[in-house]
Protein backbone atom coordinates (compact mmCIF):
# COMPACT_ATOMS: atom_id res chain seq x y z
CA UNK A 1 0.00 0.00 0.00
CA UNK A 2 2.82 2.42 0.87
CA UNK A 3 4.63 1.63 -2.40
CA UNK A 4 1.43 2.16 -4.39
CA UNK A 5 0.83 5.49 -2.66
CA UNK A 6 4.30 6.78 -3.50
CA UNK A 7 4.23 5.38 -7.04
CA UNK A 8 1.32 7.64 -7.95
CA UNK A 9 3.04 10.85 -6.87
CA UNK A 10 5.26 13.31 -8.67
CA UNK A 11 8.94 12.64 -7.75
CA UNK A 12 9.34 16.03 -6.08
CA UNK A 13 6.18 15.36 -4.05
CA UNK A 14 7.58 11.91 -3.19
CA UNK A 15 10.70 13.57 -1.82
CA UNK A 16 8.60 16.09 0.11
CA UNK A 17 6.47 13.35 1.68
CA UNK A 18 9.52 11.24 2.58
CA UNK A 19 11.44 14.13 4.14
CA UNK A 20 8.24 15.25 5.84
CA UNK A 21 8.30 11.85 7.53
CA UNK A 22 11.94 12.28 8.58
CA UNK A 23 11.10 15.70 10.03
CA UNK A 24 8.11 14.17 11.87
CA UNK A 25 10.38 11.59 13.53
CA UNK A 26 12.69 14.44 14.58
CA UNK A 27 9.65 16.06 16.18
CA UNK A 28 8.80 12.78 17.94
CA UNK A 29 12.30 12.69 19.37
CA UNK A 30 12.00 16.30 20.48
CA UNK A 31 8.70 15.32 22.14
CA UNK A 32 10.68 13.27 24.66
CA UNK A 33 11.05 16.55 26.54
CA UNK A 34 7.39 16.31 27.61
CA UNK A 35 8.20 13.12 29.53
CA UNK A 36 11.81 13.55 30.65
CA UNK A 37 13.87 16.48 31.86
CA UNK A 38 17.05 14.48 31.46
CA UNK A 39 18.09 11.39 29.52
CA UNK A 40 20.76 9.04 30.78
CA UNK A 41 23.92 10.02 28.95
CA UNK A 42 24.62 6.38 28.13
CA UNK A 43 21.26 6.10 26.39
CA UNK A 44 21.83 9.32 24.46
CA UNK A 45 25.33 8.25 23.40
CA UNK A 46 24.00 4.89 22.27
CA UNK A 47 21.30 6.59 20.19
CA UNK A 48 23.82 8.97 18.63
CA UNK A 49 26.02 5.97 17.83
CA UNK A 50 23.00 4.33 16.20
CA UNK A 51 22.49 7.48 14.10
CA UNK A 52 26.12 7.35 12.99
CA UNK A 53 25.77 3.71 11.93
CA UNK A 54 22.64 4.44 9.90
CA UNK A 55 24.31 7.35 8.13
CA UNK A 56 27.45 5.34 7.29
CA UNK A 57 25.44 2.43 5.87
CA UNK A 58 23.12 4.73 3.93
CA UNK A 59 26.11 6.53 2.45
CA UNK A 60 27.37 3.33 0.84
CA UNK A 61 24.35 1.13 0.16
CA UNK A 62 21.91 3.88 -0.90
CA UNK A 63 24.26 6.47 -2.42
CA UNK A 64 27.84 5.47 -3.29
CA UNK A 65 27.09 2.04 -4.75
CA UNK A 66 24.30 3.36 -7.02
CA UNK A 67 26.61 6.24 -8.00
CA UNK A 68 29.33 3.80 -9.10
CA UNK A 69 26.86 1.58 -10.97
CA UNK A 70 25.23 4.56 -12.65
CA UNK A 71 28.52 6.11 -13.73
CA UNK A 72 29.50 2.83 -15.39
CA UNK A 73 26.13 2.43 -17.13
CA UNK A 74 26.36 6.00 -18.47
CA UNK A 75 29.74 5.28 -20.05
CA UNK A 76 31.74 7.32 -17.55
CA UNK A 77 34.90 6.23 -15.74
CA UNK A 78 33.18 4.25 -12.94
CA UNK A 79 35.27 5.59 -10.07
CA UNK A 80 35.72 9.21 -11.13
CA UNK A 81 32.25 10.79 -10.62
CA UNK A 82 31.80 9.07 -7.23
CA UNK A 83 35.17 10.37 -6.02
CA UNK A 84 34.54 13.90 -7.29
CA UNK A 85 31.05 13.98 -5.81
CA UNK A 86 32.12 12.40 -2.51
CA UNK A 87 34.96 14.86 -1.91
CA UNK A 88 32.77 17.71 -3.13
CA UNK A 89 30.15 16.89 -0.51
CA UNK A 90 32.77 16.89 2.22
CA UNK A 91 34.22 20.23 1.05
CA UNK A 92 30.74 21.77 0.91
CA UNK A 93 29.94 20.70 4.48
CA UNK A 94 33.33 21.93 5.67
CA UNK A 95 32.60 25.37 4.21
CA UNK A 96 29.14 25.43 5.79
CA UNK A 97 30.68 24.25 9.08
CA UNK A 98 33.15 27.16 9.01
CA UNK A 99 30.51 29.76 8.12
CA UNK A 100 27.32 28.76 9.94
CA UNK A 101 27.35 29.70 13.66
CA UNK A 102 26.58 26.62 15.77
CA UNK A 103 27.25 25.01 19.13
CA UNK A 104 27.57 21.31 19.80
CA UNK A 105 25.63 19.65 22.58
CA UNK A 106 27.35 19.87 25.95
CA UNK A 107 29.75 22.61 24.88
CA UNK A 108 30.03 26.06 26.47
CA UNK A 109 29.25 29.23 24.54
CA UNK A 110 32.93 30.08 24.13
CA UNK A 111 33.29 26.87 22.08
CA UNK A 112 30.77 27.98 19.45
CA UNK A 113 31.96 27.44 15.88
CA UNK A 114 31.43 29.36 12.66
CA UNK A 115 31.12 33.10 12.20
CA UNK A 116 31.02 35.00 15.50
CA UNK A 117 27.52 36.05 16.48
CA UNK A 118 25.41 37.23 19.38
CA UNK A 119 22.74 34.60 18.78
CA UNK A 120 21.38 32.74 21.79
CA UNK A 121 22.63 29.31 22.82
CA UNK A 122 19.31 27.68 21.89
CA UNK A 123 19.61 28.92 18.29
CA UNK A 124 23.21 27.73 18.03
CA UNK A 125 22.27 24.25 19.30
CA UNK A 126 19.50 23.98 16.70
CA UNK A 127 21.89 25.05 13.94
CA UNK A 128 24.38 22.34 14.99
CA UNK A 129 21.76 19.62 14.43
CA UNK A 130 20.58 21.39 11.28
CA UNK A 131 24.07 20.81 9.86
CA UNK A 132 23.44 17.07 10.31
CA UNK A 133 20.11 17.26 8.54
CA UNK A 134 21.13 19.07 5.35
CA UNK A 135 22.89 16.05 3.77
CA UNK A 136 20.20 13.69 5.08
CA UNK A 137 17.39 15.57 3.35
CA UNK A 138 19.52 15.92 0.23
CA UNK A 139 20.21 12.18 0.18
CA UNK A 140 16.50 11.31 0.32
CA UNK A 141 15.62 13.81 -2.39
CA UNK A 142 18.37 12.61 -4.72
CA UNK A 143 17.30 8.98 -4.17
CA UNK A 144 13.72 9.70 -5.31
CA UNK A 145 15.02 11.77 -8.22
CA UNK A 146 17.14 8.82 -9.30
CA UNK A 147 14.09 6.56 -9.36
CA UNK A 148 12.15 9.03 -11.49
CA UNK A 149 15.09 9.32 -13.88
CA UNK A 150 14.71 5.63 -14.72
CA UNK A 151 18.04 4.55 -13.26
CA UNK A 152 18.21 0.74 -13.27
CA UNK A 153 20.07 0.53 -9.95
CA UNK A 154 17.58 2.85 -8.21
CA UNK A 155 14.24 1.57 -6.91
CA UNK A 156 11.28 3.17 -5.18
CA UNK A 157 11.48 0.68 -2.33
CA UNK A 158 15.16 1.50 -1.90
CA UNK A 159 14.41 5.23 -1.70
CA UNK A 160 11.67 4.55 0.86
CA UNK A 161 14.08 2.36 2.85
CA UNK A 162 16.55 5.24 2.90
CA UNK A 163 13.86 7.61 4.19
CA UNK A 164 12.89 5.11 6.91
CA UNK A 165 16.52 4.70 7.97
CA UNK A 166 17.13 8.45 8.06
CA UNK A 167 13.90 8.87 10.00
CA UNK A 168 14.95 6.29 12.62
CA UNK A 169 18.21 8.08 13.32
CA UNK A 170 16.46 11.46 13.51
CA UNK A 171 14.69 10.43 16.71
CA UNK A 172 17.77 10.74 18.94
CA UNK A 173 18.78 13.95 17.18
CA UNK A 174 15.48 15.61 18.13
CA UNK A 175 15.88 14.46 21.73
CA UNK A 176 19.52 15.58 21.73
CA UNK A 177 18.36 19.17 21.18
CA UNK A 178 15.17 19.42 23.24
CA UNK A 179 16.21 17.60 26.42
CA UNK A 180 19.44 19.59 27.05
CA UNK A 181 17.48 22.82 26.49
CA UNK A 182 14.92 21.71 29.07
CA UNK A 183 17.72 20.91 31.50
CA UNK A 184 19.03 24.45 31.06
CA UNK A 185 15.72 26.00 32.10
CA UNK A 186 13.69 26.32 28.91
CA UNK A 187 10.00 25.45 29.08
CA UNK A 188 8.93 22.05 27.73
CA UNK A 189 7.06 23.65 24.84
CA UNK A 190 9.96 25.91 23.87
CA UNK A 191 12.43 23.03 24.12
CA UNK A 192 10.19 20.92 21.87
CA UNK A 193 9.85 23.79 19.38
CA UNK A 194 13.60 24.19 19.00
CA UNK A 195 14.09 20.41 18.82
CA UNK A 196 11.67 19.85 15.94
CA UNK A 197 12.87 23.00 14.19
CA UNK A 198 16.27 21.39 13.63
CA UNK A 199 14.65 18.91 11.21
CA UNK A 200 12.69 21.37 9.10
CA UNK A 201 15.63 21.80 6.72
CA UNK A 202 15.25 18.20 5.52
CA UNK A 203 12.10 18.76 3.40
CA UNK A 204 13.76 21.83 1.85
CA UNK A 205 16.96 19.94 1.00
CA UNK A 206 14.97 16.92 -0.18
CA UNK A 207 12.87 18.89 -2.65
CA UNK A 208 15.93 20.73 -3.97
CA UNK A 209 17.82 17.45 -4.41
CA UNK A 210 14.99 15.75 -6.29
CA UNK A 211 14.40 18.76 -8.51
CA UNK A 212 18.10 19.13 -9.35
CA UNK A 213 18.59 15.55 -10.56
CA UNK A 214 15.34 15.60 -12.53
CA UNK A 215 16.40 18.79 -14.28
CA UNK A 216 19.98 17.67 -14.92
CA UNK A 217 20.14 13.86 -15.20
CA UNK A 218 23.87 13.72 -16.11
CA UNK A 219 24.80 15.08 -12.67
CA UNK A 220 23.10 12.18 -10.87
CA UNK A 221 26.25 10.07 -10.22
CA UNK A 222 27.89 13.16 -8.77
CA UNK A 223 24.80 14.12 -6.76
CA UNK A 224 24.48 10.68 -5.16
CA UNK A 225 28.15 10.70 -4.14
CA UNK A 226 27.92 14.34 -3.03
CA UNK A 227 25.19 13.44 -0.53
CA UNK A 228 27.28 10.49 0.67
CA UNK A 229 30.37 12.64 1.17
CA UNK A 230 28.38 15.24 3.09
CA UNK A 231 26.93 12.57 5.39
CA UNK A 232 30.27 10.91 6.08
CA UNK A 233 31.75 14.32 6.90
CA UNK A 234 28.98 14.91 9.45
CA UNK A 235 29.45 11.45 10.98
CA UNK A 236 33.22 11.83 11.42
CA UNK A 237 33.22 15.52 12.35
CA UNK A 238 30.17 15.67 14.60
CA UNK A 239 28.14 12.56 15.41
CA UNK A 240 30.81 10.04 16.47
CA UNK A 241 32.80 12.56 18.58
CA UNK A 242 29.57 13.62 20.32
CA UNK A 243 28.57 10.00 20.98
CA UNK A 244 31.94 9.16 22.54
CA UNK A 245 32.75 12.44 24.26
CA UNK A 246 31.37 11.36 27.65
CA UNK A 247 33.45 8.20 27.86
CA UNK A 248 30.68 5.77 26.90
CA UNK A 249 32.74 4.48 24.02
CA UNK A 250 31.61 0.84 24.12
CA UNK A 251 27.92 1.78 24.22
CA UNK A 252 28.32 4.32 21.40
CA UNK A 253 30.29 1.84 19.29
CA UNK A 254 27.68 -0.88 19.82
CA UNK A 255 24.99 1.62 18.79
CA UNK A 256 26.96 2.38 15.62
CA UNK A 257 27.24 -1.31 14.73
CA UNK A 258 23.50 -1.86 15.30
CA UNK A 259 22.60 1.25 13.29
CA UNK A 260 24.76 0.12 10.38
CA UNK A 261 23.20 -3.37 10.46
CA UNK A 262 19.64 -1.98 10.58
CA UNK A 263 20.19 0.38 7.64
CA UNK A 264 22.01 -2.27 5.60
CA UNK A 265 19.17 -4.70 6.28
CA UNK A 266 16.54 -2.16 5.26
CA UNK A 267 18.33 -1.28 2.05
CA UNK A 268 19.06 -4.85 0.97
CA UNK A 269 15.67 -6.24 2.00
CA UNK A 270 13.58 -3.43 0.50
CA UNK A 271 15.93 -2.15 -2.22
Amino acid sequence: MLIDFFAGLNPVVQALCATGFTWFVTALGAGMVFFFKTIDKRVLDGMLGFAAGVMIAASFWSLLKPSIDLAESMGMIPWLPPIIGFLGGAVFLRIVDRIMPHLHIGEKMDHAEGVKTTWKKSVLLVLAITLHNIPEGLAVGVAFGAVASGIESASLTGAIALAIGIGLQNFPEGAAVSVPLRREGFSRLKSFWYGQLSGIVEPVAGVLGAFAVLAMRPILPYALAFAAGAMIFVVVEEVIPESQGSGNTHIATLGTMIGFAVMMGLDVALG
